[in-house]
């Protein structure tokens, strides 16, 4: 007897987690893939692509509601207003804009009957308030109260939770706290990936090191996307993810300043003295310096200089702590929960960013570390 597909719809396919999972639940045997994305997408091998404005709730009514296939939904989408990126993580029209990008996907499958049995959602450090508190305790848990500060994760959370209870346990869900996210992903806000990649060839033209750009160290997590993917795959299956939280990141611990030689060889690039500065100030005004490169390196990557960075520079800025003095408390979550609960896969961070750089080069989004050390 075969057993029947399972399909997963994953909302914000080109985003850095999005895409990452997007990606894996195609490579899964039993499983069928549908990315979802407001701009077209070219789905990876396995997958297909649905092409939705989730602010338009009549157009999401029409494309779901009729779907009798869609088992899972693994939600990752974020709407994040231009040039403010850390001051749009407090504004409350962009919580409610997130709340109902929500509710225009769940609604129309959540319906007597349907197909739908786990919803997978991402919240993250701002969930103990990283972006706002001076420190947080070490570590931080699942289990502790709510912080009280307004945040769409709530508004997220409580949307879903009262929709599954009146669901009847016909579905659950799980929700997902990543630290911080790296992958591959083009044109994304909170990837410094490319970013990084951009910074480091500018420098490199100029016949120069690359130097740190960050503020004053502090211990930190990082998460692999390709990890979230596994997780939100293990969490899609098993009886102990159901309507419970988990913090989720590589499995150890890093500093920005202690990691940077091992982006540099990565790059192919010596390591110069630290030069503290906004990569989101520096790569502004850098579009032509950029086609130069795209032009010298026969690049694949988009010319246009944000469609491959996003405001990936911004965000990068705020993780590697620019403009801030220090010591800075580490900012740690906890994550026994997930691995007493089943999932313990995990990768070295140093690793990781020898993957991401590498999987950039082997696309031509980036020059070769072989062409910087020429």
């Amino acid at each position: 007897m075969t057993t029947p597909l399972q399909t997963a719809l994953i909302v914000g396919a080109t985003g850095v987690v999005g895409q990452a999972c997007l990606r894996h639940f195609a490579s899964l045997p039993g499983w069928r893939a549908i990315g979802v994305a407001r701009r077209p997408i070219l789905p990876p091998p396995g997958a297909e692509g649905l092409q939705l404005d989730l602010q338009d709730a009549g157009a999401c009514a029409a494309a779901l509601a009729g779907r009798d296939d869609i088992t899972h939904v693994v939600y990752t989408a974020v709407y994040e207003k231009p040039g403010g990126l850390v001051g749009g993580w407090q504004d409350q029209d962009q919580m409610r804009i997130n709340l109902q990008m929500l509710r225009n996907v769940v609604e129309p499958l959540d319906r007597p009957g349907g197909p739908l049995r786990h919803v997978t959602i991402m919240q993250g450090g701002k969930a103990y308030g990283v972006h706002i508190h001076p420190q947080i305790a070490v570590p931080a848990r699942e289990r502790w109260p709510r912080d009280d500060h307004a945040n769409f994760y709530w508004l997220q959370e409580d949307f879903l939770r009262e929709r599954q209870a009146r669901s009847g346990d016909a579905w659950h869900f799980t929700i997902m706290r990543p630290r911080i996210v790296f992958g591959d992903a083009m044109g994304s806000h909170m990837n410094p990936i490319p970013a990084i990649g951009v910074y480091a060839w500018l420098r490199h033209e100029q016949g120069l090191p690359l130097a740190y750009p960050g503020g004053p160290a502090r211990v930190n997590q990082a998460i692999d996307a390709d990890l979230i993917a596994q997780a939100c795959a293990w969490a899609a299956q098993s009886p102990n993810a159901r309507n419970e939280t988990f913090n989720v990141e590589n499995g150890d611990v890093f500093v920005w300043q202690n990691v940077w030689p091992t982006v540099a060889d990565a790059l192919g690039m010596a390591v110069g003295e630290p030069e503290p500065q906004s990569l989101g100030a520096t790569l502004a005004g850098q579009q032509r310096a950029w086609e130069r490169i795209v032009d010298k390196y026969r690049l694949a990557a988009p010319r246009e200089l944000a469609a491959f960075i996003g405001q990936g520079a911004t965000y990068a800025d705020f993780q590697m702590n620019h403009g801030k003095t220090g010591p800075l408390p580490p900012v740690i979550m906890s994550s026994v929960k997930i691995r007493q609960a089943g999932f313990a896969a995990c990768i070295d961070t140093e690793d990781m960013f020898r993957k991401w750089f590498g999987q950039l080069q082997q696309r031509r989004l980036l020059p070769s570390a072989a062409q910087a050390r020429t």
